[in-house]
């Protein structure tokens, strides 16, 4: 593996809690970890500061102190930062956005996604409306961070695979995956999604999740993983809060596109 060609990258798996402040800290130390392990680019979970926006849940502006830290991060340890979500007050609308924000290593925000699929089920007897609080985005989102091309994307969004041709078609090489996935389906569908979103698109995947019960009463499934683009998992935690590493290997994905090109094959006249 040639230097050029590889990308240690690391995905933050958090309990997030009802005192924001308190999440803060904790992604602060998180990822100060995660960059002494060599990262250099570093997936937070999904809504890893505050879970819920309520009045006492608040959202806050692009310009406010959860995405200001984030950034203050980057620039400290030179890494690029996946703010994996935060909830992005929509003034004109009441509700908010539930934005993932990609930032520099020099601290500026590259990139923003906004969720497109919103969470409206019913689990296990627990009653999940998304929408209630949240606004859907538009807009399909891959980004340049450190001279690769990144998809983005939010938990829910897994299930929609034409999501993720989309950001393949525009280039992507990793998807990234911030998530708050619940414990029962994450039990049942979360290594079998992911790896099927790594290997029809032959992608490298980042998925970060929230872990453990939260003050709201759900509870998430952790199991943070880092994926090949022939499905292998690189790198996992199962619970707690922790990080993980991996090395993304370029060449091999290259190589594995080259030698089984289904992409190419693709019969896009059936769509």
């Amino acid at each position: 593996m040639s230097g050029a060609d590889v990308l240690r990258v690391a995905a933050v798996q958090m309990t997030t809690g009802s005192d924001s402040t308190a999440n803060v800290v904790v992604a602060a130390r998180l990822v100060a970890n995660a960059a002494d392990l060599g990262a250099r680019f570093i997936v937070l979970p999904e809504k890893w500061p505050l879970l819920q926006a309520t009045s006492a849940d608040p959202s806050q502006s692009l310009e406010g102190e959860w995405i200001a830290a984030a950034r203050g991060w980057a620039l400290q340890f030179g890494v690029a930062i996946l703010v994996g979500s935060a909830l992005e007050t929509v003034p004109a609308d009441g509700r908010a956005h539930n934005a993932s924000v990609l930032i520099a290593p020099n601290g500026a925000v590259s990139a923003v996604y906004r969720k497109l699929h919103l969470f409206d089920v019913d689990v296990a007897g627990t009653t999940y409306r998304e929408s209630a609080t949240t606004l859907a985005g538009e807009d399909v989102v891959v980004a340049d961070i450190l001279g690769r091309r990144l998809g983005m994307s939010v938990c829910y969004d897994l299930r929609f695979p034409e999501l993720y041709r989309a950001l393949v078609d525009r280039g992507a090489e990793i998807l990234a995956i911030p998530s708050a996935f619940t414990a029962v389906t994450g039990a049942a569908h979360w290594h079998v999604l992911l790896r099927a979103r790594a290997i029809e698109n032959q992608c490298f995947v980042i998925a970060a999740n929230q872990v453990g019960r939260h003050a709201n009463g759900t509870e998430s499934y952790g199991h943070s993983v880092i994926i090949d683009p022939w499905g292998r998992i690189l790198a996992e935690t199962e619970s707690g809060e922790g990080v993980i590493v991996a090395d993304l290997d370029f060449a091999e994905l290259r190589q594995i596109r080259a030698s089984l090109p289904a992409l190419a094959h693709r019969r896009k006249d059936l769509v």
